[in-house]
Order: C-alpha cells, then structure tokens, then sequence
C-alpha cells in the first residue's frame, strides 16, 4: 500500500539499503499521519457499578515510641473476684448435700474467672460454677468441687463452719 513499485522491482540487496532510505521513511510518516501517531486507545469497559480503589503497599506500624508507658494491670484477680463465702442455712444444706461451695463475688467476673480464683485461693478444683445475680444487684457463685475434694472439709479449712 505505502510501497513505492521502485522497491518492490528491485533486487533484495538493494531494497534492504533503500529500506532505510528516504522512501521507506515517507511511507512510515504516512503511515502516522492516516493513523496518528498517539491512537485513541479502546475505553475500558467497566461491569460493576461500584469502584474499587486499587489495592497498595500497606506497611506494618513501626512506632517510635510505646504509646503505654506500663501493660495494663489485671484488675479482676482472685481477690477482687471473691468477695467472701456464703453462710446462710441454704449455702450449708449445699455444702453438705451437693458437695458446693457458695461465694458472693464480683458482678463483672465470669464462671472462668470465679473457677482460677477458687482453685488460686484454696487450692481445690472446681467441676462445675452456676451463677446468678440477685435482686439487690450482689452475684452468687455456685462452685460445686469434683469428687477429690469434699466441700465439708474445704468449708472448716476456710473458716466457714
């Protein structure tokens, strides 16, 4: 198309040297000139209506200095836990009958909390922990102690009987 009929009637040595010649460089400007020399480029067809950023480099925080000066102290040990033992006639019926110990311990503990503290303090392991909170707001802690342990003994050993 952009060929002049000199360089295709001559011979292959010759058409390699006028190659780069000034024919060959009329035919590229041509070229350039019918196309343009930055093409429009298709535009990208987007499916989704959302737009996501794209992802980049994100960097773990290596910060100059702590922002705490000391770690957080536990607050919830096993003294602020249990605050004391039960000693009403239904707590000594438990002790007796059901092999459990009942404390009035700290509203914000929880059964795990209120088992390390039993087993922290007195040394027995506890089966299982029921609790409620009463009416005036205080939680009761039902620790009932596994078969190693009797809660008549523990009971004398705390002071309770």
């Amino acid at each position: 198309r952009g060929d002049s009929p000199v360089l295709s009637t001559m011979p292959a040595k010759k058409a390699a040297a006028a190659k780069g010649g000034p024919a060959a460089k009329a035919t590229k400007t041509a070229t350039a000139a019918k196309s343009g020399l930055r093409s429009k480029k298709p535009r990208k067809v987007r499916k989704n209506t959302t737009f996501q950023r794209p992802k980049t480099l994100k960097l773990s925080r290596s910060p100059a200095y702590p922002r705490k000066s000391a770690p957080k102290v536990n607050k919830m040990d096993q003294w602020q836990v249990i605050k004391y033992p039960l000693t009403t006639e239904s707590a000594m019926k438990k002790i007796e009958d059901n092999n459990t110990l009942v404390f009035i311990v700290d509203v914000r503990s929880n059964k795990r909390q209120i088992s390390m503290a039993v087993k922290k303090m007195y040394d027995i392991v506890s089966a299982r922990v029921n609790t409620l909170v009463r009416p005036d707001g205080v939680k009761k802690a039902y620790v009932r102690l596994t078969q190693d342990f009797d809660a008549l003994d523990v009971a004398n050993k705390i002071g309770i009987i």
